[in-house]
Formats: structure tokens, C-alpha cells, sequence
């Protein structure tokens, strides 16, 4: 659309935890046909092929024929060969504070958390014996012996073997939007977090997909759900299949609430009973969690592909699971072999999901268009919301993946952006900050990566020239994007002095590192990544950029 105008004016793992978790058959549960279709307020996480903005990003495309699902997602990489840094990360945060001024449907106003990002996460790699790659059904947890990163299918490491992988996002929603049973916002001024596990039920060395019961239900890429509360109890099932509206309603009697510039510790870790995610926001005193365990309500959907897929005969069934990170270490070798990205421990931002839209077709949620974009409605006009069903922020527009990058995420609307930084703190949202993660009480990081998987929304498969075969055409920053947010460092005083990340331009306050100053030069070069193919082939995808250096941004 067009371009903005406000520019212009814990700690090591007891032995007896690394046990084998595998489905067992006993404890299946059927879905509920009658509960399924009253879902309603769940039915936005049910299809990440219907292109979900929070879904995690997929090495291929899963939509219908073929089309492109995912997004874009800038990240920070965390790297270490000691035990211990796969399976247990802390983190100091303090959440941005949005600008004085509000956003103007004609762009003229300030630009808010939700039109750069649908949400920030920190990330980490857990075993699911019944996801992809589909090779085998177990999975031990917490130990290196799952690293299987060979492109050779005659060797004991080829990724073809690797165990069942699902992916941990805690998830950090901004307000001031659509509320999340249909948006993007939980409440009206404050933020609000998710235990959100995403996994994949596709045998990638046969390309078999699961059941078509399942893929008309809980799609490709099932999820687990869980907002984060201050019981450590779900307000609602968290499991695949048994979803309700209340799963993604933000309730606040039960749900961690937080303020704009809060400051919040996070801490992920295992136990026995499965994966643990707490947070204390140390301005407020309060605190939540959430355990992805079987008295919670975890679950894995089960891998029963239809034995002939030309005669659907296999009903779609779950397992109670609880969900152990995969690995001790966390080194470039420590994957998702199904992902686009290449990493474990991981900061995200999910970035390139709004566009102002002043006339909304309720009927199918697209734009009808807007007096304002000299260009018209986009393709990537969808998934829009009027400005009457915002909480609080009064403005239309769309969330599909801006695939032309013309959207706010991709204007100067960034902290830092503006070189005088009256202007910027009165239009700007202030920076997420975040610490480098740390482990075993403490320890830092070796490494850290920049990551953005530019490559894989730059393809064909989304309209665009990418080759990502030979990364031919491939491009940092992306075709038609005025900006693309960088991350830098800085001295914190709210955190006494210490190192912390910041995510925009290079003119925010007291910023020290900038890494080259530019995308193209904090990014680095493409990163070819290897997969299970069919056939028990390997195929090569240009998915991202990364560049990996020591750690810059120590903690403590």
C-alpha cells in the first residue's frame, strides 16, 4: 500500500527425564465431530494452510494448489556447544511503549505495535514423536543424539532420519487492535502472551501427508494453544482437537496482562512433566506460566495417513503428549527439518502483516480499497477488519503476508527511523528490548546469528522472482520495501547498564552497535539449508540470510 505519510512530517536436566516419549494407541482420543464444529472462536488457528499470520513458517508452501503460507519473521539466533544450552534459556525483556500520537486511517498519525508485528516470540526446538519428518515414532528428549543434519541418505545423520520435531513459540500479542478471537490483541492497552507448539504431519521422505480427516480439521501444521496464566492452569483445552472459543479468548481473570514498558523476565525450561515457560513482570509483581503437559492438555495429532488416499477411510486422533525440548545443545547443527528458518533458540519478530484499508468488504474480509494507495486494493488484501471492531485504535486494514512489501512493517515507522528523536518517540512505538538468552544460571552465549527468511516470500510461489534453488534473484532488502527493520545494541539504565538487543532503524537513543547499519549487511549472505525429499533424496532450499558472529551482547 502506500507509503506512510507520518515519515514525511534452568538449570542442567536430571538423567531420568531423557526418557523415550512416543504415542501410545491406549490413549487416543477421537474427535469430537459436535464439539469441532462448534468452535467458532478457534477456527482462526485451525488452518495455518488458510495462511494464518501466527503460524509457523514452513520450508514449502501448504496452502490449497499449492499456494504460498507464511510470513516474514527478522530474527536473533542464539548458539552454544555446551550442554544445557538446547534445553533451558532465561531472558530480560522490557515491552515497547506505544507513541503519543494515534494512528490515522490516512496514515498521517503515529504507527502502533500491531501495524509493524502480529507478535514477537522466543523460540525453541521440542521432540513430537508424531511430527515430520515422519521417519521414526520416537523421540528422546533433552540430548544431541537427535542432530541429524547430513545431505547424504548413506549416512546415520541424514536429516531424513531425524526424530519428530515440534516448535515452542511464547508468543507477546500488542493491544490496541481487533480483539484475538478474529485479530491480533488482547486487550485495548496492555499485552498478553500464548504457549503456542507447532507441529507437522507430512512424511517428508515419501511425501505422504496425514489423513484427509485431519487436514480438513487441524490442517498440516496443528498447533497446541495455551495463553499464559497466573494459575500456570489453561483457561480453556489446549490440545488440537479440543479447541473451544474460549482457547483464543483473552480473559483477564485469568490471563498475565502487561503493560507497555513493563519489564519482564522470562524463563524456559523442562521438567518432568513437560516444558515449562514462566513470566514475572517485575514492575507489576505479577507473574504466570504455562506447562506443556498431559494433565494440561497437551496433545500430539496422531500420523495415520489414509492407507488409499483416493478413498479417505482414517479418523483424525490425538494422543495426550507432553512436549520436552529435542536437544542439550544448541548449536547451527540443532534444527527444524521442516522449517524455513534454521533455528532453535530463537528471538522472532512476526513482521509484514498490516495494511491500512478504509473500505472493508465484510462478506470475505477483503479491501474494497483505499482513497489513499494511488495503487488500489493488492492481492495481499486480505484477512481485513474495520475500524469498528478495534478495541481501541480506530483505523482499517488488513493482515495477509504483505508479499510486495509496501506495508507499514516496511516504512521508516520503526523506532529509530527518524533522526530527530522528538519526532520519532511522538510517532514511533519505543523498541522492544531484549536480553541475549542465557543458560545454566547464567551463562552466555558463544554465538549469535541474524537470520530474516526473506528468500522464501520472495519466491515464485508468492508471485515473486526468488529461485530458491539456485538464489538466483534473491534479495535483502526485499523488492519494494522502503525499509527493513535491523536489530542494534545498547546500554540499558532500567537494566543496570547491561547489554540489550533493540529492533528498527539506527537513530534510537543511546544505541551503540549497529552491525554495518543496514539489512543487507547485518543479514549477511544466503544460507542454503538441506531437507528430507522424496525418495529419501535430499532437496536444497535458499530459505534465508544469516550471518553468525560471536556474541556481541553479553549478559550480565
Amino acid at each position: 500500500m502506500r507509503r506512510v505519510l507520518a515519515v514525511v512530517a534452568g538449570a542442567a536436566l536430571i538423567a531420568s527425564m531423557a526418557t523415550v516419549v512416543s504415542a501410545s494407541p491406549s490413549h487416543r482420543r477421537p474427535v469430537n465431530a459436535a464439539r469441532y464444529a462448534a468452535r467458532q472462536g478457534g477456527a482462526q488457528f485451525v488452518h495455518c494452510d488458510d495462511g494464518n499470520p501466527l503460524c509457523a513458517e514452513v520450508f514449502d508452501s501448504i496452502g490449497y494448489n499449492g499456494s504460498y503460507t507464511g510470513h516474514d519473521e527478522p530474527s536473533v539466533l542464539f548458539y552454544s556447544n555446551r550442554p544445557g544450552s538446547g534445553n533451558n534459556q532465561s531472558y530480560q525483556l522490557a515491552l515497547p511503549k506505544e507513541p503519543p500520537t494515534l494512528p490515522l486511517q490516512d496514515g498521517t498519525g503515529g504507527t502502533w505495535n500491531f501495524q509493524n508485528r502480529v507478535a514477537f516470540w522466543l523460540g525453541l526446538n521440542l521432540c513430537d514423536s508424531q511430527s515430520a519428518p515422519e521417519f521414526t515414532h520416537e523421540c528422546t528428549p533433552n540430548t544431541d543424539a537427535n542432530i541429524f543434519n547430513g545431505s547424504d541418505p548413506s549416512q546415520p545423520d541424514y536429516i531424513g532420519y531425524h526424530p519428530g520435531t515440534a516448535f515452542l513459540e511464547l508468543q507477546f500479542y500488542p493491544p490496541g487492535w481487533v480483539s484475538f478471537e478474529n485479530g491480533i490483541s488482547c486487550d485495548a492497552h496492555q499485552w498478553c502472551a500464548a504457549m503456542v507448539i507447532w507441529s507437522y504431519n507430512l512424511d517428508m521422505n515419501n511425501n505422504v501427508a496425514n489423513n484427509a480427516d485431519c487436514l480438513n480439521t487441524v490442517g498440516i501444521e496443528p498447533p497446541n494453544f495455551a495463553f499464559i496464566t497466573t494459575s500456570g492452569l489453561p483457561q480453556a483445552p489446549p490440545g488440537p482437537l479440543d479447541f473451544t472459543a474460549a482457547t483464543f479468548t483473552p480473559d483477564p481473570t485469568q490471563d498475565l496482562f502487561m503493560n507497555g514498558g513493563d519489564k519482564v523476565t522470562v524463563s524456559i525450561h523442562d521438567s518432568a512433566d513437560g516444558l515449562v515457560t514462566e513470566l514475572r513482570d517485575l514492575t507489576t509483581h505479577q507473574s504466570g506460566s504455562m506447562t506443556a503437559s498431559v494433565a494440561n492438555g497437551f496433545a500430539q495429532i496422531n500420523y495415520e495417513p489414509d492407507p488409499d488416499p483416493n478413498n479417505p477411510s482414517v479418523t483424525c486422533s490425538e494422543t495426550p503428549y507432553a512436549f520436552h525440548p529435542m536437544y542439550s545443545t544448541s548449536s547451527e547443527d540443532t534444527r527444524i527439518p521442516w522449517a524455513a528458518h534454521s533455528y532453535n533458540v530463537a528471538y522472532s519478530d512476526e513482521i509484514g502483516h498490516f495494511e491500512y484499508c478504509a473500505d472493508v468488504n465484510t462478506a470475505n474480509g477483503t479491501c474494497n480499497g483505499d482513497p489513499n494507495d494511488p495503487n488500489g486494493p493488492d492481492g495481499d488484501d486480505v484477512a481485513c477488519h474495520g475500524p469498528d471492531e478495534s478495541l481501541f485504535v480506530q483505523i482499517g486494514g488488513c493482515t495477509g503476508t504483505d508479499n510486495d512489501f509496501d506495508g507499514t512493517s516496511y516504512q521508516k515507522t520503526w523506532a529509530g527511523t527518524l533522526r530527530n528523536p522528538g519526532q520519532d518517540r511522538r510517532l514511533h512505538s519505543t523498541s522492544l528490548l531484549f536480553s541475549s538468552a542465557t543458560f545454566n544460571h547464567g551463562r552466555n552465549y558463544e554465538r549469535v546469528g541474524f537470520e530474516a527468511d526473506l528468500p522464501r516470500i520472495e519466491a515464485a510461489d508468492f508471485g515473486g522472482l526468488c529461485n530458491r534453488t539456485t538464489g538466483e534473484n534473491c534479495v535483502n532488502p526485499p523488492p519494494g520495501a522502503n525499509f527493513y527493520p535491523i536489530f542494534t545494541t545498547t546500554r540499558a539504565k532500567g537494566h543496570g547498564g547491561s547489554c540489550m538487543w533493540q529492533e528498527g532503524g539506527t537513530y534510537i537513543p543511546g544505541t551503540k552497535k549497529t552491525f554495518g547499519g543496514t539489512s543487507t549487511a547485518e543479514y549477511g549472505p544466503l544460507l542454503q539449508l538441506v531437507y528430507p525429499g522424496p525418495g529419501f533424496q535430499p532437496t536444497f532450499r535458499y530459505n534465508d540470510f544469516r550471518q553468525v558472529i560471536e556474541n556481541p551482547c553479553r549478559s550480565g
